[in-house]
């Protein structure tokens, strides 16, 4: 989630909360890895979810839309080493969905 998450970020993150566009999510993948991603969109009864850094990592584009039932938590703040809210990055390049088939 560079840039704006780095390894060994301290991360509030709170269960049960009602996601929303533009939170990031503790979300489990596929093969079953925990992750931090960026709630992109409503899909159905999951999240699709993306990177902020769309050089690198996993994301929707590759394992498809998140149920529901795999988004684990929602991150409230940062709380170490550089204390704050997170709010999406005003840079970040939103992209369309694939078509559906």
């Amino acid at each position: 989630m560079v840039p704006t998450l780095a390894a060994g970020d301290l991360l509030l993150v709170r269960g049960g909360r009602r996601a929303r566009v533009g939170d990031l999510l503790v979300v489990r993948l596929p093969d079953g890895t925990a992750a931090v991603k960026r709630a992109a969109f409503r899909e159905g009864h999951g999240w699709w979810v993306e990177r902020d850094n769309p050089r690198q990592g996993v994301d929707s584009w590759t394992v498809g839309v998140i149920a529901e039932q795999d988004v684990t938590g929602v991150v409230l703040a940062r709380l170490w080493p550089r204390p704050g809210l997170l709010r999406p990055p005003s840079a970040t390049r939103r992209r369309s969905p694939p078509p559906a088939q």
